[in-house]
């Protein structure tokens, strides 16, 4: 389990996680009231309702804690070879660190090292049409021959497609679960989910491993895709597809959000084109996305082994950048150099690979 947490304390992340009243925010002001998650875990009332909490919350939290045993979790966990990461470890997703409430631990199997990763999300309706196949796979393709890292949900229509059309150009994705490790769903995709696996590729789930398919943890599933990711494409969906979902948080994570036009008289193409009308950026094909992202070199950029700075400022503006972005002002603030100097090392930086802009004067590590 590739965390940086000792066993003794990471066996209460574990049994916290298993309440599920206790979400991030909730997580935030444990965190921030007690030493470690081992003594809340061993928390009275009153300590649990000083920390923040509502009282009708931790008297759940204190029923919920009779019936589960911090060492069988982390027993349960080995047995079924999963790993877990922590927002404390340095392992833990940049991109995904800043979205508001980030997920204090995620579970999963294979290689979830993204962070010298390019990473895109390409979600869209379960009912794909021949129309979205074909439009999906082109796109993915193009990404994926760029050196993108293709991120969806792994349910079926356009998620599988992105999935499959990733591993069949040899490239690298990641699938978010609804549901926990232990209950991959749909259990038509086991199968692909395991090929995503063997591929250096990644399952993950902020859920418990026996966490079931709830409805409810779709929505929750989709704020991680986008967060994950620079961006989010929508190839077809309804107007009511939960594709669009993730778009909205594409769009409050200050991500740009992608769509592929269509017919007007198809519903599938309703979503894309209603996202294109709300000022979503067109995509016809891969390029349209590498141009708007300025990712034009990434796969150079990824043969790189290490980005070595080359003057003063840019070993400053490295280590300014090292714990995620930072908007140019702060950067100004912090360096103490003229923003002139700033500004014109930025640019190079840039065009060198060594960092992104993400849009607002806001800049972030490249890799």
């Amino acid at each position: 389990m590739p965390t940086k947490l000792p066993e003794d304390e990471l066996k209460y992340w574990l049994a916290f996680s298993q309440v599920s009243a206790i979400g991030p925010r909730r997580w935030q002001k444990l965190s921030a009231y007690f030493p470690s998650l081992k003594i809340a875990w061993q928390a009275n009332l009153n300590e649990f309702l000083r920390a923040g909490l509502e009282f009708r919350i931790a008297e759940e939290l204190i029923a919920n804690r009779q019936k589960i045993n911090p060492d069988r979790e982390l027993e349960k966990l080995k047995r079924l070879r999963g790993k877990i990461i922590t927002i404390l470890d340095d392992g833990y997703p940049k991109l995904l660190k800043e979205v508001y409430a980030p997920p204090p631990l995620l579970y999963y199997f294979g290689n979830f090292e993204l962070n010298n990763d390019f990473p895109l999300a390409v979600v869209g309706t379960r009912k794909i049409s021949d129309y979205g196949r074909l439009v999906t796979e082109k796109i993915v393709s193009g990404l994926v021959t760029a050196g993108l890292t293709i991120v969806s949900g792994l349910a079926l229509g356009i998620d599988a497609c992105a999935h499959e059309a990733t591993l069949k150009n040899n490239g690298k994705t990641i699938a978010v679960l609804g549901s926990g490790l232990n209950q991959i769903y749909p259990a038509t995709n086991r199968q692909l989910a395991g090929k995503i696996i063997a591929n250096n590729g990644a399952v993950v789930s902020e859920f418990p491993p026996e966490m079931p398919p709830l409805k409810h943890n779709f929505p929750q599933r989709n704020r991680i895709i986008s967060g994950l990711s620079l961006g989010t494409l929508v190839t077809e969906a309804g107007i009511k597809s939960g594709a669009l979902i993730t778009a909205q948080f594409t769009l409050e994570q200050n991500r740009e959000i992608f769509a592929v036009p269509g017919s007007i008289y198809q519903n599938g193409c309703q979503g894309p084109n209603s996202l294109l009308k709300m000022g979503a950026k067109l995509a016809s094909n891969a390029s349209d996305i590498i141009e708007a992202l300025s990712l034009g070199q990434v796969n150079e950029f990824r043969s790189a082994k290490e980005i070595m700075p080359e003057t003063e400022a840019e070993k400053i503006i490295l280590n300014l950048l090292a714990d995620g972005s930072v908007h140019v002002d702060k950067l100004v603030q912090s360096a103490r150099l003229d923003i002139s100097v700033i500004n014109s090392t930025l640019s190079l930086m840039e065009m060198k690979g060594m960092v992104k802009n993400l849009g607002n004067q806001s800049y972030i590590k490249a890799r």
